[in-house]
């Protein structure tokens, strides 16, 4: 798939298919809509294109970073991603200006995909309605897809987002239609666990969403090879007080050097709660407790 930094950038392409959206999450109707776009542009030899916006125009804590949106588009099978800066600048933009200026001048759409709730231009005031009256002018055809429903409502990034900070993934997991996880790099930490036997990876997430505090089975996604793990979040009470939650990953029978890598963390199930420990040879025994149970759930020895 071929990234593009800034519409102004785009260059022609053949008879483009274009589709619209933030696609925080890539959840099961995001992902409906950019299969139709994908397979409806291979049938017409045409290029499909998905325009998204980088940061979130709403301002929400991001379900997915931009670099996991993206692996996520190219798996899918989306020709060109072309992210748009959303800044005070952009924000400001008449919804028709837009579509006059990038849509139809700078991208030259020829179908155009879009969900039935989104919203674009100056204060959200453009949508399909808007899409629809300016087709014609424009020379479009737009491709409408209605919202999904699962459950209890609509499956949608805000509902994602409550859900895995409750820690239920198994209903997150059915509304993403993938399991729940982190993408992070592995960053440099202070090495107690290290000092207590159980070295571990720290990462920092790419994205803001993340379970609540706790310890997890995992299983941990390295250069397309999989491990398991034991994940723990948290603000570390036995050491300090600390505000600032942290994740760290104990990858079970693993001993490689990954810092600087990125690393994505798929959580299985919860071993338990954050505690604070009266010593470290209690918590020690505990991490110890936590993957024996890891290894015994994965089958590892």
């Amino acid at each position: 798939m071929k990234i593009i930094y800034g519409i102004n950038r785009a260059a022609r392409f053949r008879n483009p298919v274009v589709v619209m959206g933030v696609f925080d999450g890539v959840h099961r109707a995001h992902a409906g809509i950019l299969r139709s776009a994908a397979r409806f542009a291979k049938g017409i030899k045409g290029t499909s294109i998905v325009v998204t916006f980088w940061p979130h125009p709403q301002a929400e804590e991001s379900l997915y970073s931009l670099e996991h949106r993206m692996k996520l588009f190219s798996e899918i099978g989306l020709d060109v991603c072309v992210v748009v800066n959303f800044n005070r600048g952009f924000s400001r933009l008449n919804p028709r200006d837009f579509i006059a200026r990038f849509i139809s001048g700078k991208l030259n759409a020829k179908y155009l995909y879009v969900g039935r709730n989104f919203t674009f231009g100056r204060n959200a005031s453009g949508d399909w309605r808007l899409l629809k009256s300016l087709s014609a002018i424009y020379n479009y055809k737009l491709r409408l897809k209605p919202v999904m429903r699962l459950g209890e409502g609509i499956i949608s990034s805000t509902r994602i987002r409550k859900l895995i900070k409750r820690g239920r993934f198994p209903e997150a997991g059915k509304l993403l239609g993938r399991p729940v996880s982190i993408l992070g790099t592995v960053i440099k930490g202070s090495s107690l666990a290290r000092k207590l036997g159980f070295p571990t990876a720290n990462i920092n997430p790419h994205h803001e969403v993340f379970p609540p505090p706790g310890v997890y089975m995992v299983k941990v996604i390295l250069d397309e090879r999989k491990f398991y793990g034991v994940c723990s979040i948290g603000n570390k009470p036995t050491f300090a007080k600390n505000t600032m939650q942290h994740i760290e990953v104990h990858i079970l029978n693993f001993k490689k050097n990954i810092y600087s890598r990125d690393l994505e963390v798929i959580f299985i199930k919860k071993i338990r709660n954050q505690k604070k420990f009266r010593t470290l040879a209690e918590l020690a025994l505990q991490i110890k407790k936590d993957i024996i149970l890891s290894k015994k759930r994965f089958s590892l020895p």
